[in-house]
């Protein structure tokens, strides 16, 4: 028995964790596991491929990244935009099946977000046998409460705030801070809430900048002369809507630049000197905390019990502190967002935290 493992789309901790588990668990079943380099490119004949030797791959559970690689781009991106799907050629997919076939590949395990998933689905209609592995920073996949890479990406956050609320008391600036997480705030959520921050920005609840203005005020009027916010580069302008690094009709837009926007008019609005500070890729990288080493291995060891079990075309899902799965379909169907009225923003505004809106 032989079966393959891929990562697409954008890296995060806990990568090889998941390989970590998927290799065990399979060794255990007396299985062969082949992982294919750069996502779904190596699917592509002749393959681009190596056996992960259980061996080989022991050590590798404290490594950010992916040993593997991965890419979001090439000849199988089915994901092309806010709520769009382009359908991945069939040339390309008979390819696929093709090098699938020649190494007597059983299953495929995709590890990947939504637009990966979305192409995974397509594969499975076209006959190849394949279950998925929740894989997102963002946090924003349906059908599954958390996401590895989630836990790594907001203690990067934190430690950002720490370091600059010193910074920030030192000169009594404000300081603005951009996070990543696309069209979900989780990242700004959770991250700005564990470090303290005093204005949190997200794009599911709308903001203008008054209510930043006189939060700042208020905190001047009690002799706090620093605040901290947060904003998610997801988070639109009053005015304008989302700012963006480029702007395409073919692909995912790239967003970037909404922190600097932001730092700009406080400082306008409030005569504080204020500065600006892009986290970025900050987030993805580094090794995965203790959470995200543990929820990647059980991911990797639930996504070869799929395949035992036969249930293809599902995807690992954790709910209430257990993992099972879910149709892959029901995953990516819509993205998880912030409620604006959940409990975790409820718990921010009991404890003076300002989103702009009121």
């Amino acid at each position: 028995m032989r079966i393959g493992i891929l990562n697409s789309g954008g890296d995060c901790p806990g990568l090889n964790a998941v390989i970590y588990g998927v290799v065990g668990a399979a060794n255990k079943l007396g299985w062969e596991v082949v992982g294919f380099r750069d996502g779904f490119e190596g699917l592509l004949p002749p393959g681009d491929y190596t056996i992960l030797d259980p061996d080989k791959i022991s050590e590798i559970l404290k490594l950010g990244g992916t040993i593997l690689g991965t890419t979001n781009k090439g000849h199988f991106a089915a994901k092309v935009g806010e709520g769009n799907v382009m359908q991945v050629p069939e040339e390309i997919i008979e390819k696929a099946k093709t090098t699938l076939k020649l190494l007597e590949i059983r299953a495929l395990v995709i590890v990947g977000g939504d637009g990966s998933l979305t192409t995974g689905m397509q594969l499975m209609k076209a006959g190849i046998p394949v279950v998925g592995v929740p894989k997102t920073i963002d946090n924003d996949l349906a059908a599954t409460a958390m996401t590895f890479g989630f836990d790594s990406a907001v203690s990067t956050v934190v430690d950002a705030l720490d370091r600059l609320h010193t910074t920030a008391d030192s000169h009594k600036r404000v300081m603005v801070v951009e996070v990543m997480g696309r069209n979900a705030g989780w990242i700004a959520l959770w991250g700005g809430m564990a470090g303290g921050a005093h204005v949190i920005l997200i794009p599911e609840i709308p903001f203008t900048f008054e209510p930043i203005k006189k939060a700042i005020e208020a905190r001047e009027a009690k002799g706090l002369h620093s605040t901290m916010v947060v904003v998610a580069e997801g988070a639109k302008l009053p005015d304008s809507g989302l700012v963006t690094k480029e702007k395409s009709t073919s692909s995912e837009h790239r967003l970037g630049g909404v922190g600097e926007a932001v730092a700009a008019k406080i400082a306008e609005m409030t005569g504080k000197e204020t500065r600006s500070c892009t986290l970025g890729h900050l987030q993805r990288g580094g090794s995965p905390t203790s959470l995200d080493r543990m929820l990647g291995t059980r991911f990797g060891v639930k996504a070869v019990k799929l395949i035992e079990d036969g249930k293809f075309g599902h995807m690992v899902s954790y709910q209430s502190y257990h993992v099972d799965s879910v149709p892959i379909e029901e995953a990516v169907e819509k993205p998880r967002l912030v409620e604006p009225d959940s409990e975790v923003v409820q718990t921010a505004r009991a404890v003076g935290i300002c989103f702009g809106d009121r």
